[in-house]
């Protein structure tokens, strides 16, 4: 025998406050800038392990500059 449609509305309405008992689950969000900078910090530390010692002074003062937005945001 098929359920009504009442019969279907308050089942899901007591579905749905099962549901609102149960501890919401938040998952932390990462900005599309951050998730950015830190790529491009990862990217950092690869281009100096491959630089020789002379040319990295450079880019260490960027990775301090990066590692500075990444603070901040």
């Amino acid at each position: 025998m098929a359920r009504g449609f009442d019969s279907k509305a308050v089942t899901d309405q007591q579905e749905d406050l099962l549901r609102a008992d149960e501890p919401k689950r938040e998952v932390p969000q990462v900005s599309a800038r951050r998730r950015t900078l830190e790529l491009a910090r990862t990217d950092l530390l690869h281009r100096i392990e491959a630089t020789p010692e002379g040319g990295r002074a450079q880019l260490r003062a960027a990775l301090v500059a990066l590692d500075d937005l990444i603070g901040r945001s």
